[in-house]
């Protein structure tokens, strides 16, 4: 692991230079490929990240932590989903979903990218017309 915590792609390294990603892109590009999955209702990110969103600021980073250990980099997922979608069908969704993106965006191999369903969302519906009478 890098001590300044950049992911440093050895075989991009070539005449021109070398390529060096950051762990936030790496949690942007999840955080929006995670989102994109049908059944994931919204991430879950921190106290932090919620007070910014609140304050106008997108944070596409919010529910994706990234880990650069020894055995590779792992990616934790917290999610929302909606009810009545099959949680392991979401998650393994999501899994797919993000490996094919980092794979295409970035080249980057994972070591694991862990899901993690900590809450389910209801769909609330809007009162019919009668009711509001």
């Amino acid at each position: 692991m890098n001590e300044n915590h950049i992911l440093d792609l050895e075989e991009q390294k070539n005449d021109l230079g070398k390529v060096e990603i950051s762990p936030e892109v790496i949690e942007v590009i999840a955080g929006i490929a995670a989102s994109e999955v049908d059944g994931v209702a919204t991430m879950r990110g921190n106290f932090a990240s919620g007070v910014a969103e609140r304050l106008g600021r997108k944070n596409h980073g919010k529910g994706v932590k990234v880990d650069l250990s020894e055995d590779g980099i792992i990616v934790d997922v917290s999610v929302v989903v909606t009810y009545g979608v099959s949680v392991p069908e979401v998650a393994k969704k999501i899994q797919t979903n993000i490996k094919q993106a980092l794979q295409t965006m970035t080249a980057i191999e994972l070591e694991s990218i862990n899901v993690h369903v900590v809450g389910v969302q209801f769909e609330t519906q809007e009162p019919s017309e009668e009711e509001q009478l």
